[in-house]
């Protein structure tokens, strides 16, 4: 493969990373999020990381038999932590619509998605913060959930990446002897 056709997937995975990314924000913003905070948030928060988190496995099979295996990780993270901040985000925005006090000041979906990415960047500003006992417990399962998703995601993601790579290594020997 030449490094003109390298380039040009090195593009369309960008581009197809920043519009997935795009459309998933589109989405966020456009979900009718009218409902309150309840039993149904927790259990669709908990489905949907469960869904990152089979998403991203699922990608390990992808990345591993791929002939751009760096490209499609890069694809895996563009897909699974951006759905990962937007579930939150959701739980967050529903969480103030239905208990007013949860946060320091009122959230729009803006505010929300903010906060979600201030504690997944461990960053911290303190301009919004969790009071209620909900919101806490809710902001520590999304900072236990980074973690995981960070570690496992780099751990399981570079070894798909490297098992790959060995894998296209031992096809291109393969041919090369024959």
């Amino acid at each position: 493969m030449g490094k003109k056709s390298d380039r040009l997937q090195m593009l369309l995975a960008m581009m197809r990373s920043l519009a997935t990314t795009g459309l998933l924000v589109t989405v966020y913003y456009l979900l009718p999020l009218a409902s309150a905070f309840t039993a149904v948030t927790v259990v669709a928060l908990i489905g949907g990381t469960v869904a990152v988190a089979l998403l991203l496995f699922w990608y390990v099979r992808v990345i591993r038999r791929s002939v751009r295996p760096t490209l499609r990780a890069v694809e895996a993270l563009a897909l699974t932590l951006p759905t990962f901040l937007l579930l939150y985000a959701a739980a967050y925005y529903l969480l103030q619509r239905s208990e007013p006090i949860s946060f320091g000041e009122p959230l729009s979906r803006t505010d929300a998605l903010y906060f979600a990415l201030t504690v997944l960047s461990t960053v911290g500003f303190g301009d919004i913060t969790p009071h209620s006992q909900l919101a806490r417990v809710l902001t520590m399962g999304q900072m236990t959930f980074d973690l995981i998703l960070i570690g496992v995601a780099a751990k399981v993601l570079t070894g798909a990446v490297q098992e790959g790579l060995r894998r296209q290594s031992r096809a291109a020997a393969a041919s090369n002897a024959t």
